[in-house]
């Protein structure tokens, strides 16, 4: 691949651009808003300049319900010698691709599971798509050229291409992408009108549920209504699983001992699953999920301390597997929990204790 044309300069449309533009490829970019196509340029995601004759590969970056449209246009303007699209959702628009006639051999979808909270493009990134899979999706006549195109593509951005089926598709991501983006808005809004004294309460649990729910609306109203039905089967099986779990509370604040014994088995069964359902997420690199120990430190919030913390953690030979921060509402420090493997919890806790840093049980 050397040349490229992104038509849609939102977040996932200009990151791809950045990425391909970084890779030595030549990146045209086209948007409905030609401020969003120029301040796309402005970052570094390509070039503006009228497609004089056509590039290897378009890459349609717009709401699922504008896929069919867009790629129709793209092939009447003999943009490409081929076409993906990055929509998160394929069945709908796989069936008006095939309804408005559009040349099916060289079109194939695509879904890069990679996102941001923030949209447009000043909310792009070039690793974006690092280390993330990126779902294709072949029709019985997509060629080999195009194919390959998408391949290209996908390891030119960094990405782990996983082919699937659209409809297979569209039911794995109302699963795992678009139930819990609503579940994490439900959850806050709970918090619109709490009393001030409880929100300021919250720790890391509630901004770990509530973290997605910061997206935008009307990004996310045009990727629910294509996968409207599929989606909504999700949250009917989950109400089932909610009305369930509300009638063991209800049973658990009861005074019979017998209704307090069903309720703590109820409440208990639910927690089970959970953990099994948790237990089979993908760990580092796809690898099956390790069972990594956690180190508390806690460190003022001041430039570097951060940075200082990271080293010694290398220094003493430990790689951090991953961390968060759990912020004092009242003091200006935080605590960071650093997550390790369990051999290496007492080599770490001793080095830092050493060098003075405040290690919490």
């Amino acid at each position: 691949m050397r040349t490229a044309v992104v038509v849609g300069t939102g977040l996932i449309g200009t990151s791809a651009a950045l990425a391909l533009t970084a890779r030595g490829i030549t990146v045209h970019l086209e948007d409905a808003d030609p401020d969003a196509a120029r301040t796309a340029a402005s970052l570094g995601a390509g070039i503006t300049d009228e497609i004089e004759q056509p590039v290897d590969l378009a890459i349609v970056a717009v709401p699922p319900a504008l896929v069919g449209r867009v790629l129709a246009d793209c092939q009447r303007r003999g943009l490409a010698r081929c076409y993906t699209d990055v929509a998160s959702v394929k069945s709908g628009p796989r069936a008006e691709v095939a309804e408005l006639g559009c040349d099916t051999t060289s079109y194939i979808g695509g879904h890069p599971m990679a996102g941001r909270e923030q949209s447009g493009p000043l909310a792009a990134r070039a690793d974006l798509f690092e280390g993330r899979p990126w779902v294709l999706t072949p029709t019985a006549d997509t060629s080999t050229e195009t194919l390959n195109a998408a391949l290209e593509l996908v390891a030119l951005c960094g990405a782990m291409p996983v082919v699937m089926d659209a409809v297979a598709h569209d039911r794995a991501v109302a699963l795992v992408s678009h139930a819990p983006q609503l579940v994490s808005s439900l959850v806050a809004a709970r918090l619109e009108n709490a009393d001030e004294t409880a929100v300021r309460l919250a720790g890391q649990g509630v901004r770990d549920v509530t973290r997605i729910a910061a997206s935008d609306p009307r990004m996310w109203v045009d990727i629910l209504s294509a996968n409207a039905a599929v989606v909504a089967d999700v949250l009917e099986e989950l109400a089932v699983d909610l009305n369930t779990a509300v009638g063991s509370l209800r049973s658990l604040a009861a005074d019979g001992a017998q209704d307090r014994q069903k309720g703590t088995a109820g409440i208990e069964a639910v927690m089970r699953r959970g953990n099994q359902g948790q237990a089979r997420i993908p760990g580092k690199h796809g690898a099956p999920p390790t069972r990594y120990e956690t180190v508390v430190v806690a460190i003022g919030d001041q430039p570097g301390e951060l940075g200082r913390l990271f080293k010694e953690a290398a220094r003493a030979g430990v790689n951090v597997e991953d961390v968060a921060i759990d912020h004092s509402a009242g003091r200006r420090i935080g605590l960071v929990q650093l997550s390790v493997e369990p051999t290496a919890v007492h080599q770490l806790v001793t080095v830092l204790t050493e060098r003075g840093w405040d290690v919490r049980d």
